[in-house]
C-alpha cells in the first residue's frame, strides 16, 4: 500500500452540509480543531436543495405562536414516535438558532412591518417558517460556510470516508479517498460527528441529490451502533412527473403555503375527501372557507387541506391516480396561478417558477403544474441520546438527517432545517468537550490495509457486474416494492433481492485508473446503499401496522402496542437484528399539551 496522508484533529466532521456546519461552527467555539470532510464541494451539500424555510416559533405571524405549539405539532406529526425530549429542545431552540443564523448575515425575506416573515407548511398550526424565498437551504449554507471557513475549520472537499475507525470499542477517526485522485487519506480525531444526510438514492425517483446514499448510517452500523425507526422514509407529495428526466425534482411545499391547490383531471379540489378524523376541526370543510384563510383571514385558523402533514397528502395523491382522476403523466395537477398573481409568483418562488419553465417548458404563472411523491427524506437513522446526539459508540456523535429520534414516524416540513442547526450545534458542543479529555489513538496499519484492500478490490477484477446495473436494479426493487404503500409478500421479495445484491456487489468490477471514477465511486456507494436498504425492509416487515410514513396495506390501521415502541436494529454475529424498544414517555405536562393542546 502507498503512503497515506495524514492529518489529525480534535473532532472530525463527516459531511458538509447544514448539520456539519454547525457542529462545525460550534466545536471550534468550544477550542477543538476540527476537519470538516466533504463527499462533494464546499456549498454543493444536500441542504441547499431545501427550499421552503425553517420551522421556528418566532411568533411573527400570530403572537400566540410558541414553543409548546411548535413541540405538540412536532409530537403529533410523527404519530406519537417523537422523542419528547428531542422534540422540546428542538421546539425551544429554534428561534434562537434562526436568529443567530440573521447575525451571521442570512437574509430572511421580511413582512411589511420589518420582522421576518413566516410562511405556512403542512402540520404547523401557525405560519412559522423563516424563509428566503424558495431558496432558504442555499442561504443557509452560504450563511454557515462563510462563518465555518473564518472562524479556522479545516475543509477536505470532494472526500469520501470508507471506514470509521474503531480502536477497542471507541472510535479513533476515519479512512476516507480523495474522489478525484483515488488517493487515501487517513484522519486520526479524539471525537467523530456523522452528518451525512439521508439516503433517498437506494430508491429511483428521489428528490434527493447525489450524495444521498446512506453513507453515514452504514459507516455507523458497521462501527456498532445501533439503527432505529428504518420503516420511517417520508414520500414527499410533490415531485416534478414530467418530463421523465427530471422526474422526483422536488416542488416545495412552500407553493402550497403560498396558496396552491391540489386538484384531479376533473377539475376536484379533492384533498378536502382526505382530512384524518384526529385534524377534522382543524383544516378547512369548503374552499371559501380555505381561501380566506389564505388571504389571511384567520378567525377561525382553519387551514387549507393541502396543508395536511405528508404523509396524508402523498397518499391522498396515489389514491386519486389509483382511482383513474390522475394526470396525464401519473400525477395530479399543483395550481397556483389561480390564487396568486404573476409578481407574487415569482417573488415568493423564483426557483419553482425558473425550474418548471426551464425543465418542463410551463409557465406556473399561467398553468398548473403535474406533480406527484417523491422519496424525500429518512425519519429514521442513527439512534442518539437526546442530549448530546451521542451514539453508542463512545466517541461517536450524529446529526441532521443522519440521526433518527426528533421526528418520529412522520417529519413536519420545515422542522429538517431548524433540526439541523439546533443538533448540530448540540453535537458539536458535546464532541469537542469530550475531545478535551482523550488522546489520540493509534490505529493499527493492518485494519488500515485491509480497509484499502476492500476498497480497491473492484480493480483486482476484470469482466465482473457494473456497478450501475446492480445500483439501478437496487433503486428498482426499492421503488417497487418499498414505496409509499407496502405488503408483507413485497418486503419478503425486497429482502431476498436486497441480500442477493449484496452477493453480488462483490463481483463488480472497475475499468480505468482511480482518479475521477464514476463506477467505483459507485461501486463504493453501493456497499451503504445495500446496508441501509437491508435496514428498511427489516423494520418495515417488524412493524406490522399503517402509522406516519409507513403504510402496510395489508395491516391498514395503527395498532396502539406499536405506537409505543420505537424497532432499534444493531448487528449480532453479523446479522442485523430488531429489537422493539419502548418510546420515553414525556412528564404529564407535555402529555397533556400533546393530547388537549395548548
Amino acid at each position: 500500500m502507498e503512503m497515506r496522508e495524514r492529518h489529525e484533529h480534535d473532532v472530525l466532521v463527516i459531511g458538509a452540509g447544514g448539520a456539519g456546519l454547525r457542529a462545525t461552527i460550534e466545536a471550534i467555539a468550544a477550542g477543538a480543531s476540527v476537519a470538516l470532510v466533504g463527499k462533494s464541494l464546499l456549498g454543493k451539500a444536500h441542504t441547499v436543495m431545501a427550499e421552503g424555510g425553517m420551522a421556528a416559533a418566532l411568533g411573527n405571524n400570530r403572537p400566540e405562536d410558541n414553543w409548546r405549539v411548535h413541540f405538540r405539532d412536532t409530537m403529533r406529526g410523527g404519530k406519537g414516535l417523537c422523542d419528547w425530549r428531542m422534540a422540546q429542545a428542538h421546539a425551544r431552540e429554534a428561534p434562537d438558532r434562526v436568529r443567530e443564523l440573521e447575525a451571521w448575515g442570512a437574509l430572511f425575506d421580511r413582512a411589511e412591518d420589518g420582522r421576518m416573515n413566516q410562511r405556512p407548511f403542512g402540520g404547523h398550526t401557525y405560519g412559522r417558517l423563516a424563509h428566503v424565498g424558495d431558496r432558504t437551504g442555499l442561504e443557509l449554507i452560504r450563511t454557515l460556510q462563510d462563518h465555518a471557513v473564518h472562524e479556522g475549520a479545516d475543509v477536505f472537499m470532494e472526500c469520501t470516508v470508507v471506514r470509521l475507525l474503531v480502536v477497542e470499542g471507541r472510535v479513533a477517526g476515519a479512512l476516507a479517498y480523495w474522489r478525484p485522485t483515488g488517493e487515501f487519506v487517513l484522519f486520526r480525531a479524539r471525537t467523530v460527528i456523522l452528518a451525512t444526510g439521508g439516503l433517498g438514492k437506494a430508491w429511483k425517483i428521489t428528490s434527493n441529490s447525489w450524495e444521498c446514499t446512506g453513507d453515514g448510517v452504514a459507516l455507523a452500523y458497521h462501527a456498532g451502533a445501533e439503527l432505529m425507526g428504518m420503516e420511517f422514509v417520508q414520500f414527499h407529495p410533490t415531485g416534478m412527473v414530467w418530463p421523465p428526466s427530471v422526474r422526483g425534482t422536488l416542488v416545495t411545499e412552500g407553493v402550497r403555503g403560498e396558496g396552491g391547490v391540489l386538484t384531479n383531471s376533473e377539475g376536484e379540489r379533492f384533498m378536502f375527501r382526505y382530512v384524518p378524523e384526529m385534524f377534522e376541526g382543524d383544516y378547512a370543510e369548503t374552499e371559501e372557507e380555505a381561501d380566506r384563510w389564505v388571504e389571511g383571514d384567520r378567525v377561525s385558523n382553519r387551514r387549507p387541506p393541502e396543508l395536511l402533514t405528508r404523509d396524508v397528502v402523498a397518499k391522498a395523491i396515489i389514491a386519486e391516480v389509483e382511482a383513474g382522476r390522475g394526470s396525464p403523466h401519473g400525477g395530479v395537477f399543483l395550481d397556483i396561478s389561480s390564487k396568486r398573481g404573476p409578481e407574487y409568483i415569482k417573488a415568493k418562488l423564483p426557483s419553482m417558477y425558473h425550474q418548471f419553465k426551464e425543465l418542463a417548458g410551463v409557465d406556473i404563472t399561467v398553468d398548473a403544474m403535474e406533480v406527484g411523491p417523491t422519496t424525500h427524506y429518512a425519519m429514521g437513522g442513527v439512534k442518539v441520546d437526546p442530549e448530546t446526539a451521542a451514539t453508542c459508540v463512545p466517541g461517536l456523535y450524529a446529526a441532521g438527517e443522519v440521526a433518527a429520534g426528533l421526528h418520529g414516524g412522520n417529519r413536519l416540513g420545515g422542522n429538517s432545517l431548524s433540526d439541523l442547526i439546533v443538533f448540530g450545534r448540540r453535537a458539536g458542543a458535546a464532541a469537542a468537550a469530550e475531545a478535551k479529555d482523550l488522546d489520540l489513538i493509534d490505529v493499527a496499519d493492518g485494519e488500515l490495509e485491509d480497509a484499502e484492500r476492500q476498497a480497491l478490490s473492484p480493480f483486482a477484477r476484470e469482466g465482473g457486474r457494473n456497478p450501475f446495473s446492480l445500483q439501478e436494479e437496487l433503486q428498482q426493487v426499492m421503488q417497487d416494492k418499498v414505496g409509499i404503500a407496502r405488503t408483507e409478500a413485497h418486503l419478503h421479495e425486497a429482502l431476498a433481492d436486497v441480500r442477493r445484491l449484496r452477493a453480488e456487489v462483490d463481483s463488480c468490477s472497475a475499468d480505468g485508473g482511480r482518479a475521477f471514477n464514476p463506477g467505483w465511486h459507485t461501486w463504493i456507494d453501493l456497499h451503504a446503499m445495500l446496508t441501509v436498504s437491508e435496514a428498511v425492509v427489516l423494520a418495515a416487515l417488524e412493524r406490522r401496522e399503517s402509522r406516519g410514513a409507513h403504510t402496510r396495506i395489508d395491516y391498514p390501521d395503527s395498532d396502539p402496542e406499536f405506537g409505543r415502541v420505537n424497532l432499534v436494529i444493531r448487528s449480532s454475529d453479523g446479522r442485523m437484528v430488531t429489537d422493539a424498544e419502548p418510546v420515553a414517555a414525556p412528564p404529564d405536562d407535555l402529555r397533556r399539551l400533546i393530547e388537549e393542546g395548548v
